[in-house]
């Protein structure tokens, strides 16, 4: 009769699965983990961008009662990390970015050399449209075709989601949303703008930066940047947000700004054509 094999004793040396994945994941998270991380915000000219920028802070750093006309830097501590974050100048949803913006969006990559680690598309969760993703293409396309690989989406406002998972909002928004999301290789993440201080959802972030960085093979470097005609002819002056219409969050009043001197130069020119009559 064959003998029983009795149960190794305990210490014999042999090793858990699950402990030696979870030694492993450990050991990747260090290896990639950063002494500083580097990060510019892009995004849109109203609540969501310079808020996100002020989360990852912990504090109230960017302004938020008026869209900012240059880049802004500022610097925090996270889980034993330094954490530069560049602010930039957001853009409209329907109309032309002035020149001088388009220009002081691409400084921002300037601002942290030797160049960031992320460029961190904040989107907030609302309607995404056709337009939307236009302007989001042109805008990255400042910065080089090469952006695409540096950059992560990261969902704003996800809380007014409630129970609803990012994954089935991304589907639910159709193509449009999509084609980002996958142009930025499917990375994404989700953050909640109405907690400061130590917040649980950054150092994870931070993690997928890294784990970018590590696949990437480095950092953002400015190179060959697409150059695109700069619309010269656009009033560089300060135009105001243009919130989207039917935004589910409901954060600023629907509004269309004009360049006021139009209607009254409209009149002028109607007095002048009469005088010359």
């Amino acid at each position: 009769m064959a003998s029983e094999i009795p149960d190794p004793p305990a210490g014999d040396g042999l090793s858990d699965p699950e402990e030696e994945e979870k030694r492993a994941a450990a050991a990747a998270l260090e290896a990639n983990q950063q002494p500083e991380l580097r990060v510019v915000l892009l995004g849109w000219r109203w609540p969501g961008k310079s808020l996100t920028g002020n989360t990852i802070l912990g504090r109230e750093d960017f302004r938020l009662e008026r869209a900012a006309e240059f880049c802004v830097k500022r610097e925090t501590e996270v889980a034993g990390r330094r954490v530069v974050v560049v602010d930039t100048p957001g853009w409209f949803s329907s109309q032309d970015t002035p020149a001088v913006y388009q220009q002081e969006i691409v400084r921002g990559a300037s601002m942290c050399p030797p160049g960031p680690h992320a460029f961190l598309l904040v989107i907030p969760v609302g309607m995404f449209t056709e337009v939307d993703r236009a302007r989001v293409e042109e805008h990255l396309a400042l910065f080089g075709e090469n952006v695409w690989r540096h950059t992560l989406v990261v969902f704003a406002w996800a809380e007014v989601l409630k129970t609803i998972s990012i994954e089935r909002h991304i589907r639910r928004e159709g193509r449009d949303l999509q084609q980002v999301v996958e142009r930025c290789k499917n990375r994404y993440h989700v953050i909640n703008n109405n907690i400061f201080g130590e917040h649980p959802q950054v150092p994870r972030l931070l993690e997928k930066i890294e784990n970018m960085v590590a696949e990437e093979g480095g950092l953002y470097i400015a190179g060959a940047v697409e150059k695109k005609p700069l619309n010269q002819n656009v009033v560089e002056r300060d135009l105001g947000a243009r919130p989207k219409q039917n935004n589910t969050l409901g954060l600023v009043k629907n509004m269309e700004v004009y360049p006021p001197h139009q209607s009254g130069d409209r009149k002028n020119s109607k007095a002048e054509t009469n005088k010359t009559q």
